[in-house]
């Protein structure tokens, strides 16, 4: 695995992946869709996964291209949506705490706008899709913090565009996050066997344990099969070949140690984009991509400039990226600070409330991750090794330094270890650069009215 791509190498390693770059004429502009899953990582066939039975997103991949290192920005749905629905990171428009500014009317900063409003300006339909077709449907979730001015989409379908008219969409499927959709995932006729599940090393292996991990699994299958009406109903309205399509998570797995943590589970998404005639299909890229990306590809599709300030970058004609930078701030009334920097083989965590242990209360979690309550009772019975036993520990440590190459699982902390100090100084620079040139508003802790003022809301959804 390596980040470390020439841009040369990166392109043309497939054959030259990308055919033409963008449209050339207002006439020649492609529809443009996001499909989404909550929740959902890389846990796809076309990503090795073995358990998943995952045809249609396969497909995309098949015909498409494939990110094999793609991230979120922030570890939970309203930063990170926050984040990739404008292009430019939470932390530095001051969203980045979840679910905040639901009631203040805060107002993104100046420059700063919705993909949606720049593509609707530029004549796209914007439709944030709900009733699909007869039997799909999509939950329609936006997330936003921050007062958006404005519809934010122009309709509920593209259906309602006017004749010959462009459209942008989204697809906001709610599987595979937690609820309705788990117990709904487990009426399928082929569900996936837990005691073939293979747990990291940071879980214990409890019956519990598995049955979670398998009905996140079987919700992906689940997921996938309403990728699967999308595409037939593209295909039936003659669409299919004239529409650019996202496949993407809105952050990690909603699995302990994945949603919410900056651990690769908890922002490490799926990316697949299918652009047939423009993408060489069956097309993979090593480098590292970031949600932000796909909201400046959507709009040089579109054949728009890159707007100030615009964090993303194309995934078509960009330099390939080295490094991937992610942030956690509140979730719910957990308070949090995290930051991390990644590059081709390690990953740096600072954590800048470390006083706050990885189980301090957070209504969500208790109340919907299982797993975390059976790791409290073997805990407890001293049941746990000393990898598993990290998660109780009574304080986090305050930078973390993980060798991907030998620990893919981020379970043996480096930062202590001399061998490793390049590395330590190398990435701690990086995120210090990251968090003053970006202008991370995370400095500024929110304020105890601002937080009483959502926790009502809080624990309701992850």
């Amino acid at each position: 695995m390596s980040f470390s791509i020439s841009r040369r190498s990166a392109l043309t390693a497939a054959g030259a992946p990308f055919l033409n770059l963008r449209a050339q004429n207002r006439n020649d502009r492609p529809n443009i869709l996001w499909i989404l899953g909550d929740d959902l990582g890389p846990q796809l066939g076309c990503y090795g996964h073995p358990l998943v039975h995952t045809p249609h997103a396969d497909r995309i991949a098949n015909e498409g291209v494939r990110f094999t290192h793609a991230f979120t920005t922030a570890p939970v749905c309203s930063a990170s949506r926050s984040g990739w629905n404008t292009g430019v990171y939470q932390t530095a428009t001051g969203t980045h705490n979840h679910r905040s500014h639901r009631q203040d009317g805060y107002a993104l900063p100046d420059g700063v706008r919705l993909v949606s409003h720049r593509l609707r300006d530029a004549g796209y339909f914007t439709a944030n899709v709900t009733a699909i077709a007869p039997g799909l449907r999509a939950s329609g979730k936006t997330d936003f913090n921050c007062k958006v001015e404005g519809k934010p989409f122009d309709g509920t379908h593209w259906n309602q565009r006017a004749k010959g008219q462009p459209f942008y969409a989204q697809i906001n499927f709610t599987a595979p996050h937690k609820g309705p959709m788990w117990p709904l995932a487990r009426q399928a006729k082929q569900l996936v066997d837990p005691a073939k599940v293979e747990l990291p090393p940071y879980y214990p292996d409890h019956p519990v344990v598995r049955d979670e991990v398998a009905n996140y699994l079987d919700a992906v299958n689940y997921w996938d099969t309403q990728v699967g009406g999308v595409l037939e109903l593209l295909k039936s309205e003659g669409l299919l070949d004239n529409t650019a399509i996202f496949v993407f998570g809105d952050n990690g797995r909603c699995l302990l140690r994945g949603k919410q943590w900056l651990y690769d589970p908890g922002t490490h998404v799926p990316l697949l984009v299918r652009w047939p005639g423009h993408i060489k299909p069956g097309t993979v890229r090593k480098d590292p991509a970031i949600a932000l990306d796909i909201t400046a590809t959507t709009l040089e599709m579109a054949g728009l400039p890159m707007p100030s300030p615009m964090h993303g970058q194309s995934l078509l004609t960009g330099q390939p990226r080295q490094h991937v930078f992610t942030a956690r701030d509140r979730c719910d009334m957990t308070v949090d600070r995290i930051r991390a920097a990644r590059d081709s083989r390690y990953k740096l965590i600072r954590n800048f409330m470390p006083e706050k242990p990885y189980t301090q209360f957070n209504q969500y979690i208790t109340t919907s991750y299982p797993t975390q309550n059976a790791m409290k009772e073997l805990h407890a019975a001293g049941k746990l090794n000393p990898v598993q036993a990290q998660w109780m520990a009574p304080r986090k440590q305050e930078v973390e330094l993980y060798d991907h190459q030998a620990d893919p699982h981020e379970v043996r902390n480096l930062a202590g270890d001399p061998r490793h100090r390049a590395a330590l100084t190398r990435l701690g620079g990086l995120l210090d650069r990251w968090i003053e040139e970006t202008g991370d508003r995370g400095r500024t802790p929110e304020s105890r009215e601002a937080i009483e003022r959502e926790e009502p809301r809080a624990g309701k959804k992850g």
